[in-house]
């Protein structure tokens, strides 16, 4: 049995992308159980972004070890043999569940509904099943369900469900991921942006070093030019010897002169 569920399952994601995860997954009359039973929950958990799971006419009869989907917003069961046991859906911690479809199964009581009070659904689906034919049974469910805004596709006044409304709620849903999927992308520009910051303050110790260099050239030049400052007393009386040696012999050759036109 598992392997017939395992093909179900490959037959139906074979035209989906394998780049993102799928967020919907449809089974319908694609395979039977052959004990009423689901297969093991593993199967559909590896598929954690599911938000939309339907099993309509797969032979169910129970929901028991009903799969752990976080993110699964529509359930359709239809067209199977459930009677009851829809306390599995609470244990399965389906806590965004809105929109549950068990028309056409073998629910005959509202106590077998009860447990659907737990979750925060907004629209239920037991068309054709025998609880219907139950005196009251619309006022006893809205009663019930206070979450409940739809019941056999129509509100407690009994206007009919809007195909709008369905196309609102999966836009909704797909807003809700599309927010997510920006979160992922802000998150990983943000990790960019501090790798970049980090890698700047990588380089700017080489700019430092730059300008320490300059600084340290600057000060070997103004050392030099101190080197080349004021005269010492040695270097002084040096230049005084030679000015006196320069006048002797500018005046010998003054003499020289006055001795020559003399004659």
């Amino acid at each position: 049995m598992a392997d017939s569920w395992e093909q179900a399952v490959a037959a139906a994601l074979k035209s989906h992308s394998s780049s993102s995860p799928p967020r919907t997954l449809t089974l319908d009359g694609a395979v039977k159980s052959v004990n009423g039973r689901l297969p093991s929950s593993s199967l559909f958990e590896r598929f954690q972004t599911l938000d939309h799971l339907s099993l309509a006419n797969v032979r169910l009869s129970s929901l028991e070890g009903f799969p752990r989907l976080p993110k699964l917003r529509r359930l359709v069961l239809s067209d199977n043999r459930i009677a009851g046991g829809l306390g599995e859906l609470i244990e399965a911690g389906l806590g965004e569940l809105r929109d549950l479809d068990l028309s056409n199964n073998r629910i005959q009581a509202i106590d077998d509904l009860a447990p659907l009070a737990k979750l925060g659904l907004v629209s239920l689906d037991l068309y054709e099943c025998p609880v219907t034919k139950i005196k009251g049974y619309r006022s006893k469910m809205f009663e019930m369900i206070p979450s409940l805004k739809y019941l056999d596709k129509m509100d407690a006044d009994g206007k009919e469900r809007l195909d709008s409304d369905e196309e609102e709620e999966e836009s909704d849903v797909e807003e809700i991921d599309d927010d997510e999927e920006d979160e992922d992308e802000n998150g990983e520009i943000e990790e960019e942006s501090d790798g970049e910051e980090e890698d700047d303050e990588d380089e700017a110790p080489e700019s430092e070093v730059d300008a320490e260099s300059e600084e340290s050239e600057s000060e070997e030049v103004d050392d030099d030019k101190e080197d080349c400052g004021p005269p010492t007393q040695s270097s002084l009386q040096n230049k005084r010897k030679r000015d006196r040696e320069d006048n002797l012999v500018g005046e010998s050759n003054k003499n020289s002169k006055l001795i020559k036109d003399q004659h």
